[in-house]
């Protein structure tokens, strides 16, 4: 079975975090080092996708900065979220010549990471047509943006988990007019820690790897 390495990064701001990535998505697309999941948090911080419309963002520059909330540019699809603590933001470094070459498939699976790893904790989450992410009932719980450069993958998931989810007021989350949730909301009560080993688990499990 294929090596993933595993890395907790703890909390790390998005800017570091992505030049993080573009020097590892490098050293994987020349073999340097096996496929990889970074696991983390990020302070406050807005980000607009590729695809991402401005007028998702529903405060000035000031109000963020007010906030303490940064605002980012990057180079995932999807439209505009938010990332914070309490929230786990996980980034895959992988070659999908060696798993999949299915982009669909790819995103599937991250959100089945998401719904796996909920289960283990008693929250029933599932896919909503035509809306990437993973639900409970008609309330995001993860969002999922991902970046392909021949085949290796970047960027990828953000799962609520004690959020503090009055910052979402400040976007329209990915595009949509739907409200957003968290574990903790939903009563379940788990550091990031357990929740990080979970979903550490379910991904080696949905994706074919042994943890390295």
């Amino acid at each position: 079975m294929r090596k993933c390495e595993v890395r907790d990064l703890g909390r790390i701001g998005y800017a570091e975090a992505y030049e993080l990535q573009r020097t590892l998505v490098e050293q994987r697309k020349q073999g340097l080092i096996p496929d990889q999941l970074l696991l983390l948090e990020h302070p406050h911080t807005v980000t607009l996708g590729r695809n991402g419309k401005l007028d998702h963002l529903l405060a000035g520059e000031d109000a963020l900065r007010a906030a303490g909330i940064a605002f980012c540019e990057t180079d995932r699809g999807g439209d505009i979220t938010y990332h914070g603590p309490g929230q786990i933001v996980g980034y895959p470094i992988l070659d999908l010549r060696e798993w999949k070459r299915d982009v669909g498939a790819y995103v599937r699976a991250l959100e089945q990471v998401q719904i796996d790893a909920l289960a283990y904790f008693g929250i029933a989450a599932g896919r909503v047509c035509n809306c990437t992410g993973v639900w409970v009932g008609d309330a995001k719980i993860a969002a999922i943006g991902v970046h392909i450069s021949r085949w290796v993958t970047s960027h990828g998931f953000a799962l609520n988990v004690s959020t503090d989810l009055s910052h979402f007021q400040y976007i329209v989350p990915c595009g949509l007019t739907k409200p957003v949730t968290s574990m903790a909301a939903l009563g379940v009560r788990a550091s990031l820690e357990e929740v990080k080993a979970r979903v550490a688990e379910s991904f080696g499990r949905v994706v074919q790897y042994t943890e390295d």
